[in-house]
């Protein structure tokens, strides 16, 4: 990997280098911390056949199939948030069948992001007897070795072509930096073929060194990087932003031309115009 400015470059060229038909985990949760600018842009170039690896996605998943951009998914729980319920366009697409689901627990797909990240074929993963996932997908149980007579579920690796994270700050080397929860974004990137992310901003190299605590993944993983001011909306960002509820409630709305305007008035687009 690359190192210093060279590995900050604009959205479009960022997004661009996400081809046809690639598998994507996408960072946050919900509506908070999500690289929603990435995905924006993503539906802005066209892109067709995406898949998308996440524990809780919301309008990231939602937005990207009222698009037409998905084709397949891994997930667990999708939805966004209590104000607004479950996610329409997601519901719609796997009604239909235009979006292919691997349904999850939010424990088997970080246990099968886990064994990707640490080499191995799958990942043992409790809690999941009792129900239907296991028969939906196909995953097998091993017995302890041990002798307990214990069973648990293997579940097989799963290793997305990009993890894609929104951070607070980046050092102009590459290093990412998030306040707050890392929900599992630290797994993710360590689980994906390549990892792009979006910041909030860059802080001096000598701040990081200061706090290598705050690290949540070192520049030598990062192949790039661009700086998108408020790119979680209309997500939260902590302690930056709050969610913004009316633009969630806007986007909503199902009629003609509100997912134009939706585009139209990201901060990344608005940016891009010089409004």
């Amino acid at each position: 990997m690359s190192a210093g400015p060279q590995k900050i470059i604009p959205l479009a060229d960022l997004a661009a280098r996400v081809p046809d038909g690639s598998s994507l985990a996408l960072g946050g949760s919900f509506l908070h911390r999500g690289p929603f600018a990435f995905v924006r842009e993503l539906i802005r170039q066209g892109r067709r056949d995406l898949e998308v690896v996440k524990q809780s996605p919301g309008y990231d998943i939602d937005i990207l199939c009222r698009a037409g951009v998905l084709s397949r998914a891994r997930a667990g729980i999708v939805a966004m948030e209590g104000n607004f319920g479950l996610a329409p366009w997601y519901r719609r697409a796997i009604e239909s069948g235009a979006v292919r689901l691997e349904e999850h627990a939010c424990a088997s797909l970080t246990a099968g992001l886990r064994a990707a990240a640490f080499g191995v074929p799958f990942m043992p993963c409790g809690g999941i007897h009792g129900s239907d996932l296991a028969a939906l997908n196909g995953w097998k149980t091993i017995e302890d070795p041990y002798g307990s007579g214990e069973a648990v579920y293997a579940i097989p690796r799963i290793q997305p072509d990009f993890a894609v994270i929104q951070a607070n700050e980046v050092s102009e080397s590459g290093d990412v930096r998030v306040f707050g929860t890392s929900h599992w974004d630290r797994i993710m990137s360590r689980s994906a073929k390549r990892v792009l992310v979006v910041a909030e901003r860059i802080a001096p190299d000598a701040s990081f060194r200061d706090q290598p605590e705050l690290t949540l993944v070192p520049h030598f993983l990062v192949e790039a990087v661009s700086i998108v001011p408020n790119g979680a909306w209309p997500g939260s960002l902590w302690p930056d932003y709050a969610i913004d509820y009316p633009a969630v409630e806007a986007y909503m709305t199902d009629a003609p031309g509100v997912l134009a305007d939706h585009l139209a008035a990201g901060p990344e687009a608005r940016e891009a115009a010089h409004v």
